[in-house]
């Protein structure tokens, strides 16, 4: 994962505007060139770097830390739901959480920070689709279909509906989050997105039908039981 190393401490989050101009600072580069907008995350040691226009407490950031340490996993696979794609699904999870560390001494509810996070994320992305054109990439080969329902639970029944997911244009994908997720209805998700109802009702109908059909996905299970599954 991409890296940025300071000569003070290790960030969770920091700034990419301007960075290889900045003394001290390493970067580590990845396959795919990143927006300038985009944040970073070093994964190795999670620690804040204090922000020069909005600084939190040393004990918000200890907490912000010790947050990010606890739920990342979780945190990563919503980004991944949104995006379908690992290097996107990183910058999508960086961005925001810097905007969450920003506002972290706003949220007085520390329980609500999760969701804090993924609307934050549903809400970057959606923007980003918007501003520009669709634009699915490759997905890698999928796994082979496992012969006994048993093995197809836990981390490698969520591996395939990831590798399923991907298979689905990003604006069906994006509902399916919506719906699963964040537990919205089919108004809320018309009025996110700007489609009527019955656009996003006939879209996840679609979508879940998809994923049934999907042959890597055929053990028996509902497919909208198996996303619940996928994003619990």
């Amino acid at each position: 994962m991409n890296t940025l190393h300071s000569t003070s401490t290790s960030a969770v989050v920091t700034r990419l505007h301007d960075v290889n101009r900045r003394a001290g600072v390493r970067t580590v580069a990845v396959a795919r060139p990143r927006p300038a907008h985009v944040v970073a995350i070093d994964a190795n040691q999670y620690q804040a770097v204090p922000d020069r226009q909005q600084t939190p407490s040393s004990t918000s950031e200890a907490e912000f830390t010790a947050y990010v340490q606890e739920r990342r996993a979780a945190l990563y696979a919503t980004a991944f739901h949104l995006t379908g794609d690992r290097y996107e699904a990183e910058d999508l999870l960086q961005s925001a959480l810097f905007s969450t560390y920003r506002a972290w001494d706003r949220i007085s509810d520390k329980a609500a920070v999760g969701g804090y996070l993924r609307r934050t994320m549903t809400n970057l992305h959606i923007s980003a689709w918007r501003r520009r054109k669709l634009n699915e990439y490759p997905t890698e080969e999928l796994p082979e279909t496992a012969s006994d329902t048993d093995a197809m639970r836990g981390t490698e029944l969520r591996a395939v509906l990831w590798q399923a997911l991907t298979r689905i244009p990003e604006p069906q994908r994006t509902m399916l989050v919506l719906r699963y997720y964040e537990g919205r209805t089919d108004p809320e998700i018309a009025e996110i997105l700007g489609i009527s109802v019955g656009t996003v009702k006939s879209s996840i109908w679609r979508s879940l039908r998809r994923l049934r059909e999907d042959e890597s996905l055929s053990f028996g299970r509902d497919e909208a039981e198996s996303f619940e599954e996928l994003v619990a």
